[in-house]
């Protein structure tokens, strides 16, 4: 059970604050008696010392006041009314402070006795501005704690709906990621299990069994990591290269692969499942339409403070085909398309994804990332 802190309790503060005040003014009119030669400098102090701490007594009175009748509420009406109370406080604190005098006098006589009449007069002349002064000055400082402690509620409340706000904004990204992988990887498990059926009736049983115990490698890494939108590219690379050897039991010889990935890169973080679509369209259109032998090449590689991954044919690359609405670009299926989707949810307008033509022909799609290893980032859950 944890010890509950306590709290410095107000009339404490009230008489440590006049001390110091007292001290401060004080100390000044000592420093001036020494200054001319005067035989007792010390005189003045229980004027002071009463001073002092009965204003300390009466504070709690102005703090009440101040709590009563806020200094922000309608200013004329305020200022009648706490103008009335600092002369009846200063008025109240100055006798009290005449009769503590006389009272003095009476017990200790170490000077003249001084007629009541003029010990009133006295106070009143010397410590009714001051004491009317002091009222006020208590009062600002309440006024001015208030509105501080106001402000930083505020403040406070502020950040907790712009924290809600970003919890609320990240949870809906979160889902569209996860809208976006969801889309992804049925589509990819029905290409791999149609690719199967296709196996299956031309009676290649021994290639269908192979296909099927490498899907099951595939589905049961890709399963492993279901949740995570980050992965290392090293990781990523392995998922691919368990699809690869399932494309190229149905292509046989037809699909050639080339991987060039500089072993300091492979700690890089890439989006989960974000090559598979990329080369799944690669093989679909670059490959799959041809009868000659067709080879991919996936190269990745560091250009500044991005990861550039790119997916390169040899095929007939993307073409433009004229159509009502006017003209599209052939070989950009749901695959592109959500690859695409899901790096803007993830990074925003820092990173890609670029297709266009090689200069030697096929179609070249380049994933660019801004570059960060797994271990730094924050991998972020559908």
């Amino acid at each position: 059970m944890s010890q509950q802190r306590r709290k410095f309790p107000p009339w404490a503060f009230y008489l440590l604050a006049w001390t110091l005040v007292g001290l401060i003014y004080f100390a000044q009119n000592v420093t001036r008696r020494f200054y001319w030669d005067d035989p007792n400098p010390w005189q003045d102090f229980r004027y002071w010392m009463a001073n002092i701490y009965l204003s300390a007594l009466f504070t709690p009175l102005v703090v009440w006041a101040g709590r009563r009748w806020p200094l922000e509420q309608p200013w004329a009406r305020v200022l009648a009314l706490h103008t009335g109370l600092s002369l009846v406080w200063a008025a109240g604190k100055l006798t009290l402070e005449a009769i503590f005098h006389l009272v003095w006098y009476g017990l200790w006589p170490v000077e003249p006795r001084i007629p009541m009449g003029s010990e009133f007069q006295l106070v009143f002349l010397f410590g009714f501005h001051t004491s009317v002064v002091a009222y006020w000055v208590v009062l600002s400082i309440q006024a001015a704690i208030r509105n501080h402690h106001r402000y930083r509620e505020r403040s406070e409340a502020a950040l907790r709906s712009e924290l809600r706000a970003s919890q609320l904004e990240t949870q809906v990204a979160q889902a569209r990621l996860g809208a976006l992988k969801a889309q992804l990887q049925p589509h990819f498990l029905f290409n791999t299990l149609n690719a199967i059926v296709v196996l299956v009736r031309q009676q290649k049983g021994q290639q269908a069994e192979e296909t099927l115990a490498r899907f099951s490698d595939l589905l049961r890494a890709v399963l492993a990591d279901m949740e995570t939108q980050e992965v290392t590219l090293a990781r990523e690379l392995e998922y691919l290269k368990l699809y690869l050897s399932i494309e190229q039991l149905r292509f046989s010889d037809r699909l050639r692969i080339d991987i060039q990935v500089e072993p300091e890169l492979l700690d890089a973080a890439v989006p989960h499942m974000g090559l598979q679509p990329i080369v799944e369209n690669a093989i679909a259109h670059g490959v799959g339409p041809r009868a000659t032998p067709g080879a991919i090449v996936i190269r990745a590689q560091r250009v500044a403070d991005a990861l550039h991954v790119t997916v390169r044919d040899d095929g007939p690359g993307f073409r433009v085909q004229g159509t009502q609405s006017g003209s599209e670009r052939h070989g950009m299926g749901l695959g592109l398309a959500n690859t695409r989707a899901r790096l803007k949810q993830l990074y925003g307008t820092a990173a890609e994804l670029r297709t266009e033509n090689g200069q030697d022909g096929g179609a070249q799609v380049t994933m660019v990332l801004p570059f960060h290893f797994i271990e730094d980032s924050v991998a972020a859950l559908a």
